[in-house]
């Protein structure tokens, strides 16, 4: 009898733990996953951004020393990196779910 009220106690406790933190923390994450995506695609559709659409023509008229230099530091990876980093850390700060 001993060795059984051991093996429930030891599942009791695992069982306690998986549903106490695990899944709600689980359901509340997703919850806040769904929210931001959600989010993100109405403020993408809704055109709050402005259009840049002379953005080829002040890329051309860089000279190609300069742009040997941004190739060289990888500016053209860099840079959407950083743009999203600011852009997800704008969202985590504003929104009231959130931050």
């Amino acid at each position: 009898m001993p060795l059984f009220a051991i093996i429930a106690s030891v599942l009791n406790t695992a069982l306690g733990f998986m549903f106490r933190a695990s899944v709600v923390k689980w359901a509340t994450f997703f919850a806040l996953w769904y929210v931001v995506t959600e989010f993100v695609t109405i403020v993408k559709s809704s055109n709050l951004f402005p259009q840049v659409s002379k953005l080829n023509e002040a890329f051309s008229g860089i000279p190609t020393g300069v742009w040997y230099w941004l190739d060289l530091f990888a500016v053209s990876q860099g840079a959407p990196m950083i743009v999203s980093a600011m852009a997800a850390r704008f969202l985590i700060r504003r929104l009231p779910i959130i931050g």
